[in-house]
């Protein structure tokens, strides 16, 4: 009996061991002394951890997970300090080997390098950061139109608001038509104009390559399609 379980503790420890996996991510949150960081993603509407690591004194970090498809993924941080203000930073994982090189002062504020889905993301951020800072200003008009009282300037405003609105989804719809070869695309439609005409998610999905059509936010999109005709 002794021996069929230091077996069995064996074949557990080569299991744990021999973890399927084909994405390793490595990096450093510079400052950071103690906390704990986690590697996260969404699982069937949840935020599911998939891996942890604990900050001691030495701030770089090292994981392994498996990626099916390209997905968006979370480098979660707890610093440990009882504060509500902890940090995540959103990034598209795939398969093969990146970095994420971070500080402890500006944890968002990361550079992330393997994966060219991310690239292609954070122009997209770029980009809609302009629409954002337009947003900004014009919720600025508005509240001092609302204090005045001025209706002709609040009419205004509102064609303004709902210009910037279709600029910003025109802009979204056309950079994934230009990304077909990439997940990013589908990932796009589905978080960013999921409310977008019909048609238009439509001409996004027929264009995809095949492969990212079958990958997970391909999948997705098509199911938003069928929703979406379903209920209209």
């Amino acid at each position: 009996m002794k021996y069929l379980v230091v077996i069995l503790m064996c074949l557990a420890v080569v299991a744990c061991s021999t973890k399927e996996s084909n994405l390793v991510i490595t990096g450093k949150v510079e400052g950071l002394k103690k906390g704990k960081l986690y590697l996260q993603k969404i699982e069937d509407t949840l935020l599911v951890n998939i891996d942890s690591v604990i900050v001691d004194g030495d701030a770089n970090f090292e994981f392994e997970a498996l990626v099916k498809s390209p997905q968006i993924h979370y480098l979660y941080l707890d610093k440990l300090d009882n504060s509500e203000f902890d940090d995540r930073i959103r990034f598209f994982a795939e398969e093969g080997e990146m970095t994420i090189n971070t500080t402890l002062k500006n944890f968002e504020e990361a550079k992330i390098e393997g994966s060219e889905n991310q690239v292609k993301l954070e122009y997209f951020n770029a980009m809609i950061k302009r629409f954002n800072k337009e947003n900004l200003a014009l919720v600025k008009e508005d509240f001092e139109a609302q204090k005045a009282n001025d209706q002709d300037k609040l009419l205004e405003l509102e064609k303004r608001f709902d210009h910037n609105l279709k600029r910003r989804y025109l802009y979204t719809v056309n950079y994934a038509l230009n990304q077909k070869d990439f997940e990013v695309a589908p990932y796009l439609m589905v978080s960013e104009v999921f409310d977008a005409n019909i048609k238009y998610l439509d001409t996004v999905y027929n264009n995809l390559a095949p492969k990212v059509k079958k990958s997970f936010y391909g999948e997705e999109l098509k199911s938003l399609i069928k929703e979406r005709k379903t209920l209209e």
